[in-house]
């Protein structure tokens, strides 16, 4: 009994350390959602920067009990409203359309656009469009503290994340990494029962937006 008992404790704790190794969120901002905040309009006249489709990349990395899998939007769109040069009056907006999702197995493709997921047929966009942005120096060249309203599967919530900005002549620049919690947005499959899906899943943004 004591052996079986001893095997049964090692696998556990097998299983754990496994699962602690393929947190994407660990080291990593985790943004908290908080009820969508007012979208207040730009009273002052911007230039618009959009995202360049080739130039950038908006990922993704989920995980499970016994691994993780990387996955990535194919189409979406996106415009920085640049006001005075000055990235804290300036405004983001982004459109991601969740049929482009592609994730680095066939299958599981397939499963997250599905209503276990995101449910792709129901809701065909995410959309990000940001409340407020200020300067604030951060861990890994952060430059700036975005929040914003994001909805996905028709749920939104106000996140606020760190982000590295950049503004060079006719382009911007912007990287941000974080993780938020995919429950707060209605998606709560567990997966299976010897293979838990983590919560947390780590958003990965490399944007190039470029002068209209």
């Amino acid at each position: 009994m004591m052996k079986k008992f001893t095997l049964l404790m090692m696998t556990v704790a097998l299983f754990v350390a496994a699962g602690c190794k393929n947190d994407p969120a660990e080291g990593k901002h985790r943004a908290v959602a908080e009820e969508a905040a007012e979208v207040k309009e730009l009273t002052e006249t911007a230039v618009q920067y959009a995202f360049s489709e080739d130039g950038s990349d908006i990922e993704f990395v989920g995980a499970k009990v016994t691994g993780k899998h990387d996955g990535e939007f194919k189409s979406f769109k996106g415009t920085i409203d640049l006001v005075d040069n000055d990235v804290t009056k300036s405004r983001i907006s982004v459109t991601v359309q969740m049929d482009s999702l592609v994730a680095d197995d066939d299958q599981l493709t397939g499963h997250l656009k599905s209503d276990d997921f995101f449910d792709v047929e129901n809701h065909p966009t995410s959309e990000f469009v940001s409340t407020a942005i200020v300067a604030k120096a951060g861990e890994d060249g952060a430059t700036h503290e975005i929040t914003g309203n994001l909805t996905i599967r028709g749920v939104t919530k106000s996140i606020t994340f760190p982000a590295k900005i950049q503004v060079e002549n006719d382009e911007i620049e912007a990287e941000a990494e974080f993780a938020i919690n995919r429950k707060d947005f209605g998606i709560v499959y567990p997966g299976m029962p010897d293979d838990l899906i983590k919560d947390q899943f780590l958003l990965k943004l490399d944007i190039e937006a470029k002068k209209n």
